[in-house]
């Protein structure tokens, strides 16, 4: 069993010392005086000995248990106990030549630190089986659960027992856990359900398919046939009650973890499957799916009426641009008639004739007959769009008899309006009741409806009247004013955070933990000491630049703001030289003998483990395959074209990719990349791992998909985005794949806060796109800092604290900036909400992009999203200042942006096949592709920088003076060394037969470079 787990060597690494780190080595490794006596009391223990002891004490606390091999301790561990003890640390090799000796100091160890054995049948390892018998009813990974085993051993002082007991101790709670679930839900499973749910997996001859792969495919496209086919769905799970089963006896992990199986097994392999492991599995789907399905048919009413919408804007604004065009004729007209009516010499009744002769008869009658009507106030769109109504009434009668939509505060004319016309639709009435409410109208509509009233036409009464009840419904639902009951995405905003009960014993910790206070006075005086200090500096810099300072931040004749463009950064020409001489240096390697190589050192392999949470020691061709799998989605290369330029059937590789390469799994390998580059000495130097950025990139797409949009200014067709996060060493640490449409701003703090590396990042940068008021004020709220580049900066609201006058005369040229008053009042009633919510954020309760999309877009009505604007208004203020005031702050910025962008580059290489165009349609595989694309950028920066690291080393081993100051201009995004194309092979036995005993390539000769 446990070398299923676990390779010989790996469980040979696990009886042994690991490589210990700094942190560490200060932690455990420290005597006290108190220690110090314990270990050597003054008599009958020798140089030895007393070393050995000490390894003993401090090894237990460290690792949970202590290796049989005491004398092969970390060399800097016992080098540390060797100085407090004053002895050799060489005397350790002769250490425990007698078993019984370490044991008796073990049993002392113990004693003095209050452990206990890991003895059979014992209270302790009976606690331990109790442990890990609920840690699997949450996590069905035998590494996490051996992992969280070995902690909670530490944490109750029991020493570790036997590798192969504990796997075995994993293996047994697993198997309870599958025992136990079923118990869980066996009262939910009657003769009807367990009816219900075989009929999943039967075929349908109608579908062409089982009712479970029916249930669980995708619509690729938001049109009105895929609606209607959503709603069929949705109506075919709420009549076998799957929306109202209640599955919180089970942990969320537990119901995902059941889910994938269910999503991802053949319908063979569910049919094979025992009574007790089937039902829970289609269970917990069916119950997934009604809220995953009700959530994608409100996606897709809100894309096919928003589609429809856009589609009239872009009637609309081609219309206005013919407008322009005639207007520009008139115009010209107009300034040829001008002048005549204006000259007193020309009596009135030569004007007529003079006009006719002089601009043409044909010219005026042209002019005359091209006139045209005065526009409403929206340009006529909400005309160009009910052109559309009919495609509308195809599916929007559907979606509001299926969906219960409700109203928030202020709502209720539009809830009642919904109401209303569900009641028309039943009925099939046409005309729209005299007392149906319109004040929900907008006023830019508004004239539609009283123009179609005044004239009698009912018809046009009720196709503008349900229009704006659509478009209003639609906005709610982005807003967050109008939710859907059962809903996971379109829930009430409220119910996405604790409750204020659950708040309150939570806040004193998270105020000490960010750093903020829970009084608001206390806030808003430490807020507004920040703006005052950020305004003083301001206000120096304005007043010691004059107009014509032509490279200063400085006011113009007119008192306006003006910011000179940042001079480019200057690249020492040392810099320069030493890049192409480090560059010649690195080897050549294809992609996959770098990837090979990389996983030498790191094992992020490893994290690549099957759905069903079977980890298995992999072996050679499971490791060549999910490489595979990687380098064919990262390149955009596809399984097809990889199966030819590697050898794997394509069928080997879409049983890999379907079963190991998901988007957990992809996570947790980058993470194991992104901390290993943190940890070479280089990173550092590139930056201290404490800043990051975050940006879009753009692909282009082939075929219909939901998260794809029409980008005419960068594709001839479609395309989505990838929002990026990157580090100050260059390492990306976030990815997420988003419709390009949307504000990249809803999605900065999303990847940031679910940072799961050892990254310690306190602040970060973006342009523009990722800038709004409720971001500013979350990312102080969490404890960060959002420090942005924005554009037209001089144009933003600045907010001041105390009247014009008063801050005018405190600031003579930057209080004429501050153009608006701290609302200080809405910030006091509402600070405890405030905090609520971040630490609703911070503690993952709830999801980033989520609350900032529906807060950002919530109405003036919404008090708690009014003061988030308003912090968030007082926090761009003070970044304002201080960006405008410190070129080094800005400069700073730009440069953490422009590595992001490097990255950019070093992507675009990478994904190169088929034009770079993305060919999946579905947004979770697209986001496996990303994930793909974000571990093999992350490899080739690392194994560059590893690299420049072994160059550099041999540069100043020959004497060379490489300075620090000079590599921070040279950054690893560096693929000139690495061969992304031609045929693949993946020989993992002969790649690893080319490294030498510290795992690395030798470099290439000095020699070898100049050519």
């Amino acid at each position: 069993m446990a070398t299923r787990l676990f390779s010989d060597d790996q469980l040979e690494q696990l009886r042994s010392f690991p490589d210990i780190g700094r942190d560490e080595l200060v932690r455990f490794f420290s005597l006290a005086p108190a220690q110090v006596t314990f270990v050597d009391p003054g008599r009958g223990r020798g140089p030895s000995d007393r070393l050995g002891l000490a390894v003993q004490l401090c090894t237990l606390e460290w690792l949970g248990f202590v290796p049989t091999d005491v004398a092969s301790a970390p060399p800097a561990a016992v080098a540390r106990l060797a100085e407090r003890l004053r002895v050799d640390p060489g005397v350790l090799a002769g250490y425990g030549q007698r078993d019984q000796t370490r044991s008796e100091h073990l049993r002392l160890v113990m004693r003095y630190l209050s452990w206990n054995p890991a003895s059979p049948g014992s209270v302790a390892m009976k606690e331990l089986e109790e442990f890990l018998a609920g840690r699997a009813m949450e996590h069905d990974s035998q590494a996490l659960l051996f992992t969280l085993a070995r902690e909670y051993l530490i944490s109750a002082k029991t020493i570790r027992p036997g590798v192969v007991t504990l796997i075995e101790m994993v293996a047994a709670a697993r198997i309870r856990a599958t025992a136990v679930t079923y118990r869980k839900v066996e009262h939910l499973l009657t003769a009807q359900v367990r009816s219900d749910l075989d009929r999943l997996l039967r075929f349908d001859v109608g579908l062409g398919m089982t009712r479970l792969a029916w249930l669980t495919q995708p619509a690729a496209e938001a049109t009105s046939a895929s609606v209607k086919t959503g709603i069929e769905k949705l109506m075919f799970l709420r009549a076998m009650d799957a929306h109202t089963l209640d599955l919180s006896m089970l942990a969320a992990e537990r119901r995902r973890f059941l889910a994938t199986i269910g999503r991802r097994s053949t319908n063979q392999a569910l049919e094979r499957r025992e009574d007790e492991r089937r039902y829970p599995i289609l269970l917990t789907l069916a119950a997934q799916s009604a809220v995953d399905l009700l959530d994608e048919v409100v996606a897709l009413f809100d894309q096919a009426v928003s589609a429809r919408e856009s589609r009239a804007k872009t009637k609309t604004d081609a219309a206005l641009g013919e407008r322009g065009k005639r207007g520009e004729v008139r115009q010209r007209l107009l300034e040829m008639i001008l002048p005549v009516l204006a000259d007193p010499g020309i009596p009135d009744e030569q004007v007529g004739g003079l006009l006719r002769e002089r601009i043409g008869m044909s010219v005026l009658r042209e002019a005359s007959a091209t006139g045209w009507p005065s526009l409403p106030r929206d340009n006529g769109r909400l005309s160009a769009m009910e052109v559309s109504y009919s495609y509308l009434r195809q599916f929007t009668p559907n979606v509001l008899a299926a969906i219960d939509f409700q109203g928030g505060p202020g709502m209720g004319d539009l809830m009642d309006a919904v109401a209303i016309l569900k009641n028309l639709n039943r009925a099939g009435v046409r005309k729209v009741p005299d007392e149906a409410p319109i004040a929900f109208v907008p006023a830019r509509f508004a004239e539609y409806l009283s123009a179609a009233r005044q004239r009698g036409d009912d018809t046009g009464y009720r196709h503008y009247w349900e229009l704006c009840v659509l478009l209003g419904l639609r906005d709610g639902l982005r807003s967050g004013d109008v939710h859907v009951p059962g809903s996971r995405r379109y829930a009430d905003p409220g119910a996405y955070l604790f409750t204020p009960a659950q708040w309150a014993p939570r806040q004193g910790e998270f105020c000490a933990l960010i750093g903020k206070p829970a009084d608001p006075r206390q806030a808003l005086a430490r807020g507004k000491e920040e703006l005052h200090a950020a305004l003083e500096e301001l206000e120096k810099v304005l007043a010691d630049a004059g107009p014509g300072d032509t490279g200063q931040v400085r006011l113009d004749e007119d008192g306006q703001l003006v910011i000179p463009p940042l001079t480019a950064e200057d690249v020492p020409a040392e810099a320069k030289a030493l890049k192409e001489e480090l560059a010649g240096l690195l080897p050549i390697a294809p992609i996959a003998s770098l990837l090979i190589e990389l996983d030498h050192r790191t094992g992020f392999l490893a994290c690549f483990i099957h759905a069903g949470g079977h980890k298995q020691a992999q072996s050679v061709e499971l490791k060549r395959n999910i490489l595979a799998v990687l380098i064919a989605d990262a390149t955009n290369l596809g399984l097809t074209k990889m199966a030819e330029a590697c050898g794997v059937p394509y069928g080997v590789l879409a049983w890999t990719q379907e079963w190991y390469v998901r988007e957990d799994t992809l996570r947790e390998a980058n993470t194991v990349i992104v901390n290993h580059h943190h940890g070479l000495e280089l990173s550092a130097v590139f930056g201290g791992g404490t800043m990051s950025s975050s940006d879009g990139q753009r692909f282009p797409v082939r075929g219909k998909s939901l998260t794809a949009r029409a980008m005419n200014i960068h594709f001839a067709d479609q395309g989505l985005s990838t929002y990026t996060h990157v580090s100050d060493q260059h390492s990306t640490y976030g990815t997420k794949v988003i419709v390009p449409t949307t504000r990249e701003a809803h999605y900065v703090l999303d990847d940031f806060l679910g940072n799961a590396t050892d990254l310690p990042i306190r602040e970060h940068a973006t342009d523009t796109h990722g800038v709004t008021l409720v971001n500013f004020a979350l990312f102080d709220l969490v404890g960060k800092a959002l420090t942005p580049r924005i554009r037209d900066l001089g144009k933003i609201t600045l907010c001041r604290d105390e009247t014009p006058t008063a801050v005018n005369a405190r600031y003579p040229h930057a209080g004429p900036l501050l153009s608006t008053r701290l609302n200080e009042d809405i910030i006091t009633d509402c600070w405890t909400d405030l905090l609520r919510m971040a630490g609703s954020l911070k503690y993952g309760e709830a999801t980033a992009s989520l609350i900032v999309g529906k807060w950002s877009a919530a109405s003036r009505q919404n008090t708690l999203a009014a003061a988030l604007k308003e912090w968030g208004t007082l926090r761009r203020t003070i970044h304002s200042a201080r960006y405008l005031s410190d070129p080094q702050y800005r400069r700073k910025i730009s440069r953490q942006l422009n590595k992001g962008e490097s990255l950019h580059a070093l992507r675009r290489d990478l994904h190169y096949a088929n034009h770079g165009t993305i060919r999946h349609t579905h947004p979770a595989q697209q986001t496996e592709q990303a994930w793909c694309l974000t571990v093999l950028t992350n490899a080739v920066v690392t194994w560059s920088t590893e690299y420049y690291s072994l160059a550099v080393a041999e540069l100043r081993a020959q004497g060379r003076d490489v300075p620090d100051e000079v590599l921070t201009h040279i950054w690893p995004a560096h693929s000139e060394n690495i061969n992304f194309f031609g045929v693949i092979t993946v020989d993992i036995e002969a790649e690893l037969a080319k490294l030498d005993a510290r795992g690395h390539r030798p470099l290439r000769p000095p020699v070898a470079s100049m050519l």
